[in-house]
């Protein structure tokens, strides 16, 4: 384990270091190990498929992906996810980093839980979705090394994380489920709020105010 051990470092700059005392300042533990673990998935995942990534980057992008979720950082009527995002953007800005690298990392929150994209764009991006899609969903499980796998747990548990993170994660954005149209989690509110119907996007293009010509 000690030749894995020191790959499973996070990356040791100013930057991450600050990032990593506002996730402990301003998340629950549950959120915090969540968010370590995603960068560890992410970042091993891209040696795995041996992607040139910017671990830095990557490490903020982890750290403050589900910002969003928590009330400091809500908005009233964007996605959580936009709100983590722009979290993000806000801290990177007055840490003057240049705007590509905050644009990057604004684009792989906002889009973390959106499927079917995210692999065509930049490995930060790529990585940021598939490094959640393995510690929330198991999506890669078998595909990823075991003996990272378990370090990784060991160092930050999943201490009742199914159920836990399920509440956590639907308390976000219950208060605005209007906003999770079009996204995986709007199935996440027709599931847990008791009479809510998802807009469907057949009733959406009939309402359209345009009139078919003959």
């Amino acid at each position: 384990m000690s030749n894995l051990s020191s790959s499973l470092v996070i990356p040791d700059s100013l930057l991450a270091k600050e990032a990593t005392g506002l996730l402990r300042e301003h998340s629950t533990d549950l959120l915090f190990n969540h968010s370590i673990r995603v960068y560890f998935f992410a970042a091993e995942q891209g040696r795995q498929r041996k992607l040139r990534f910017d671990p830095e980057l990557l490490y903020v992008a982890a750290a403050f992906h589900d910002f969003g979720l928590l009330k400091k950082f809500s908005s009233p009527d964007e996605r959580f996810e936009v709100d983590g995002a722009n979290a993000a953007r806000q801290f990177l800005t007055a840490h003057k980093v240049p705007e590509e690298r905050v644009e990057i990392a604004w684009t792989a929150i906002a889009l973390h839980t959106t499927p079917g994209v995210t692999q065509h764009m930049r490995p930060e991006v790529a990585l940021l979705y598939s490094g959640v899609g393995l510690d929330v969903l198991g999506r890669g499980f078998d595909q990823f090394p075991s003996e990272v796998r378990e370090e990784v747990v060991a160092r930050y548990p999943r201490k009742h994380f199914k159920k836990a993170f399920i509440q956590e994660y639907f308390a976000g954005f219950a208060y605005k489920p209007g906003t999770t149209y079009g996204t995986v989690n709007s199935s996440i509110c027709e599931r847990l709020i008791p009479g809510y119907k998802a807009p469907n996007a057949v009733d959406v293009i009939a309402a359209s105010p345009f009139t078919d010509s003959e």
